[in-house]
């Protein structure tokens, strides 16, 4: 394989998230603005909260069956009804040519929540600390989904799990930019995923990091990413991160942004629209102050899935992308111009990526 110094492609989408399961699915749900919050049931959820954003009716034996689901936890069942949907949805003959050159970049928080704690009681509650079940000992790996995807659909390229919050999205996407641009890989899988889950909902509630998390949601969003010059939805320009400096946080967030719009060689009136993550609290009013320091009028379109679909960590950023290549395939004037992806983890990152729509 050879190096490639066009920008990374992307090139077909799927998602799994409270609007459904599949890319249609989402669009439609994202087009009509629809509240997909809804009542837990209490026996089920024993958590502190009544609602959530959860994927409808989820099921993870009824979507894949059977075999080598029994011990499936909910993170990497979600992120293998992705990635399936995207393979035999919308990539079409291509699926046959997986194998060597086809990678996976899967972004996350910690893998499954839920899966560390109850492996970890399961250790103290057996009849002796060992007595536990090793079918579900792969679960408590960060990387159990990211494996399980590569094992169920024969991807045989580089694999990776990108851990980074509210991030990870953004920064697999960058993860696979670097592979393909090294030869490493001919076509990367790339995206992020996070679970509902009892343990998430109670390390939510306990966090405290700055202000109320709010209705909290989960999915998966995966790109196909391709070394560029081919055909596709959206060329990836740039992406950047940063740190932000405790005096003046949001001055350091505008300098990201500033540098990712350097980057791809525009400037902030070039953009068709922008997708915040729209964080609670803090974190949400140092986003906005830092695209107000950016943004010129007319304000780009906004495009914010974050308030239909909750928190949902992890895959936030990811579905950001996916919502931004959703409404552009509805919006003719978006062809040939630019959107901001945004984002901010209450650990202490910023970043951002803009994209150039096709």
């Amino acid at each position: 394989m050879t190096t490639t110094a066009d920008p990374p492609v992307l090139s077909a989408w799927s998602a799994v998230s409270g609007f459904g399961i599949g890319r249609a699915a989402f669009a439609a749900g994202l087009a009509a603005g629809a509240q997909v919050d809804t009542e837990l049931d209490p026996d089920q959820w024993q958590v502190p909260v009544q609602r959530a954003a959860l994927v409808p009716a989820f099921d993870a034996r009824a979507e894949l069956g059977r075999k080598g689901t029994r011990s499936m936890d909910r993170a990497t069942a979600l992120a293998v009804t992705a990635v399936g949907r995207l393979l035999n949805e919308e990539c079409g003959e291509w699926q046959r040519e997986i194998g060597e050159n086809t990678g996976l970049v899967l972004g996350t928080t910690t893998g499954s929540a839920q899966s560390i704690m109850d492996f970890t009681r399961d250790s103290f509650e057996g009849d002796k600390p060992f007595f536990v079940d090793p079918a579900r000992f792969p679960n408590t790996v960060m990387n159990c989904a990211s494996g399980q995807c590569a094992i169920w659909y024969g991807l045989r390229g580089p694999n990776a799990t990108v851990a980074g919050g509210r991030l990870a999205g953004l920064y697999a996407l960058n993860y696979a930019a670097r592979m393909l641009r090294g030869g490493r890989a001919e076509t990367v899988l790339c995206g992020a995923v996070e679970e509902y889950s009892r343990a998430r909902a109670w390390l939510e509630h306990h966090a405290g990091s700055g202000g109320d998390s709010g209705l909290l949601g989960e999915g998966c969003a995966i790109w196909k990413v391709e070394a560029g010059g081919g055909d596709g939805l959206a060329e990836l320009l740039s992406v950047r991160f940063g740190v932000p400096d405790p005096s003046d946080p949001a001055a350091t967030f505008t300098t990201v942004i500033k540098n990712a719009l350097r980057m791809a060689d525009a400037e902030a009136a070039d953009l068709w629209a922008v997708s915040p993550c729209c964080a609670p609290g803090v974190y949400g009013d140092l986003e906005r102050r830092a695209l107000e320091n950016v943004l010129v009028k007319p304000t780009p379109t906004r495009i914010v899935p974050g308030d239909l679909l909750g928190d949902t960590a992890a895959a936030g950023a990811a579905l950001q992308v996916s919502a931004v290549l959703a409404v552009a395939e509805s919006d003719r004037t978006a062809a040939g111009r630019l959107a901001l992806v945004t984002g901010i983890d209450p650990e202490g990152a910023v970043g951002c990526a803009v994209l150039r729509l096709r």
